[in-house]
């Protein structure tokens, strides 16, 4: 394969009988029962991107393109055949003396071996190199995310504006992807009189869900759509410079609420943290958490999927432990202020 000959023994001595099975292997060569790879295969290059613009979401078009510019600036023209065992070990290591932190190494990795593994089924390879290839570990090098204490999001929300103040509340009480689901989001995806938000459009099929909202969360959306609403744009969160868009970033804005309120600096993504952690202290099973917050991959979520009902129940108890806690974040709040 790729090249190199292959010998097998006819177990005879007669040459005659040794060029009759050479002639009957060359059929069946021909016939393409081996599976043997294809002549002149594609460079590196032109096959990812061919497998990048299959990709509908745009978003992960971005995210690969990304990583296939630390791929070539390595690889270089080689064609997809030339990619080994070796290569890509050496590659390991040119990112790691390069101070490029290992999450970011296996998601160029994880291209690397989605691209290639598309080449072996197109029969441009024998065999896909990362079968041998080990992705590094990363989990060390994970930064925790901050969970938010009551206390703390009283304060924080006492230093938002009007829109981050009614995203933050969202993104506590129902554990939305900030910029895939929450930013997105448009008034006909929420019904605030049976509450609930409904997320169709995303990534993966476990990430279309219906999540309920909680009374605290449908409060501070209603108080939202008064200075808004559907009247003004079909989305929840609009660009300040057009309403007909949906805002893209709050990032300024969050860092400034946080300073205000005295909270160090973490990223708006880790209140889903807090949601999923605020699930959990209040006794909901994993499987019904990792359900609300969309999550793929779990064993027990493909054989249990949560109705409705036990998902409100979940979503009941986060209620129950914000009211048996908010109490006490309030009086530690007031004697701040007092001091």
């Amino acid at each position: 394969m790729a090249g190199s000959q292959i010998f097998e023994s006819s177990h005879s001595t007669s040459k005659k009988f040794a060029e009759k099975l050479l002639s009957i292997r060359q059929a069946e060569v021909a016939e393409g029962r081996y599976d043997l790879p294809r002549s002149n295969p594609p460079s590196l290059e032109s096959w990812c991107k061919e497998c990048i613009a299959a990709v509908s979401n745009s978003n992960t078009q971005r995210r690969y393109e990304t990583s296939l510019s630390s791929i070539l600036a390595f690889f270089g023209q080689a064609k997809i055949s030339q990619v080994t065992v070796e290569r890509v070990e050496a590659f390991k290591r040119a990112r790691r003396q390069e101070a490029v932190k290992s999450a970011t190494i296996n998601r160029d990795l994880s291209l690397l071996r989605w691209c290639l593994k598309q080449a072996t089924r197109q029969r441009f390879i024998g065999k896909n190199p990362f079968d041998n290839v080990d992705f590094l570990e990363e989990r060390k090098e994970r930064r925790q995310p901050k969970i938010l204490t009551l206390e703390e999001e009283l304060r924080l929300l006492a230093a938002c504006n009007p829109l981050l103040r009614a995203l933050c509340v969202l993104l506590t009480e129902t554990g939305l992807r900030v910029g895939r689901e929450a930013l997105v989001l448009k008034w006909m995806e929420l019904d605030l009189e049976q509450g609930t938000v409904s997320i169709a459009q995303t990534k993966t099929l476990a990430g279309r869900r219906m999540i309920p909202l909680s009374d605290f969360c449908k409060r501070e959306l209603l108080n939202w759509r008064t200075l808004t609403g559907p009247q003004f744009s079909p989305f929840v969160f609009p660009a300040p410079s057009d309403s007909s868009v949906h805002l893209r970033s709050v990032r300024r804005s969050w860092k400034t609420a946080l300073k205000t309120a005295g909270i160090g600096f973490f990223p708006i993504y880790n209140l889903r943290a807090t949601f999923a952690s605020r699930l959990s202290a209040a006794g909901v099973p994993d499987v019904f958490v990792s359900q609300l917050m969309g999550h793929a991959g779990s064993l027990l979520g493909t054989y249990s999927k949560a109705i409705l009902d036990y998902r409100v129940d979940a979503i009941r108890k986060l209620e129950l432990l914000r009211q048996r806690s908010s109490e006490s974040a309030s009086v530690a709040v007031s004697n701040q202020m007092l001091q």
